[in-house]
This record gives structure tokens, sequence and C-alpha cells, in this order.
């Protein structure tokens, strides 16, 4: 139609179409953002850690002159054994993964089910450091690993706040292990929250000097170690 503004003029269609050819990423940029987002990773990790690595250090390391623990340090520590190594079953016969034990601190009782005068001596012992703790109490199960024969049943009620685990003491005495000449039973045995066995307390040990022991860890670990799992 005459008159029409719709076609373009000559000169527009005369000219060139351009196309934008953006470049490949270089394989060297992309290998130092790799190495930098992987940094990052480990630093918060680093930041994650930092208190619990703390704490251990204070306890272990930067300790005042003069002061001495009532418990022997085992170094290394000892981590709980996989279920395959260490049996665990609760007394409705349920089989009970060791890993199911981290998250708290551990008061550990060994004795047979029979259970002697030593074995009710460490009980008690055992139920009073925990109720001493004030607090703390619940940051700190009792446990009784029950070798040999089935508990006596008269004990079960004063151990309705404590895990009562049956297993075997050869599988035991691979992770726990009594001082020379004692027996896997005379000893209470203390378990950090992330599964490590890391202290073992004479035999009638004195419960006013665990409790100390007790009490710095507590403190020790207070930053990053909260009660429950």
């Amino acid at each position: 139609m005459s008159g029409s503004n719709s076609s373009a003029p000559p000169s527009a269609l005369a000219e060139p179409v351009s196309f934008a050819v953006h470049s490949l990423p270089d394989p060297a940029t992309q290998a130092q953002r790799t190495r930098a987002g992987r940094i990052r990773m480990l630093l918060v990790w680093l930041v994650c850690a930092l208190p619990v690595v703390a704490s251990y250090f204070t306890y272990y390391v930067l300790r005042p002159q003069g002061r001495a623990n009532y418990g022997e340090l085992i170094d290394p520590q000892r981590p709980l054994p996989a279920a395959s190594a260490l049996p665990l079953t609760a007394l409705d016969g349920r089989a009970v993964d060791p890993a199911s034990l981290r998250g708290q601190w551990l008061l550990v009782v060994v004795a047979d089910g029979a259970c002697d005068a030593l074995c009710e001596r460490q009980l008690y012992t055992q139920r009073q450091l925990r109720t001493m703790l004030g607090k703390d109490q619940d940051r700190l199960d009792r446990v009784w690993l029950v070798t040999g024969a089935p508990p006596r049943a008269a004990l079960l009620p004063a151990l309705h706040d404590a895990q009562v685990l049956r297993t075997s003491q050869d599988a035991l005495g691979r992770w726990l292990q009594p001082q020379a000449g004692q027996a896997l039973g005379a000893h209470l045995y203390l378990v950090d929250p992330m599964g490590n066995w890391m202290m073992r307390f004479p035999p009638q040990a004195d419960p006013k000097k665990v409790r100390r022991d007790l009490d710095r860890l507590m403190r020790a670990s207070a930053s990053w170690d909260h009660e429950g799992r």
C-alpha cells in the first residue's frame, strides 16, 4: 500500500547480522573456584569442631600445676566398638547398637548379673555420683554392662534411670581394660559424648574425688555438650 511505513528501509535490510560469542570457562579459573569452595567448607568444619578441641586441650594440656586427676586418663582414647565387635542386648532381648550410646557422658559399671557386694557398691556409688552433679546430672547416663547371668530382679527398681545392657566379658575386654592385677568390675569407667572411653577410676573409688573430676569435665565441655542425645 502506497504511503505505508511498514517496510524497512533498504539500508536496514542490508545491515549484517552480528552474533555475540561467549568465551568458554577457563579450566584454571574453575579449579581455583573448586579449591576455594573446599577451603570454605574446611573452615566451617573447623569452626564447628573448635569448641570440642578447645575444651579437651584445656582439660588435658593447660591444667594448673599441682592439680592432678583422680581418675586415670586413657591415652589413646578408645572409641565404642561396632555392634559386630561389641554385641549388646537389652533385658528384653532386643539388640542395641553401641552407637546409640553416643551423645551423653556415660559412667559405666561392669559386673555379673548375680551382683556381689562389690557390684552393689559400684551401682550405689554410680547413682550417688550422678545425683551429686546437680544441674548437670542429665548430661550423664548410668550404664551397667552385665556379663554372665541376668541381673537379679531385686536390683532393677533402683536401676529405673539406668541403661542395663548385657554383653560378653570377652567382647567387653576388647574395649575396656582394668589396671594390671585388677578385675574388669573393679573400676568405674567414664565414656565421653563422642563414644570414647577416656577415664578409669581406681578400685573402691572415693566418690568425692570422682565428683571433682566429673565437675571439671562438665565445666570444660559446657560449650558444646548439652543434655540429651
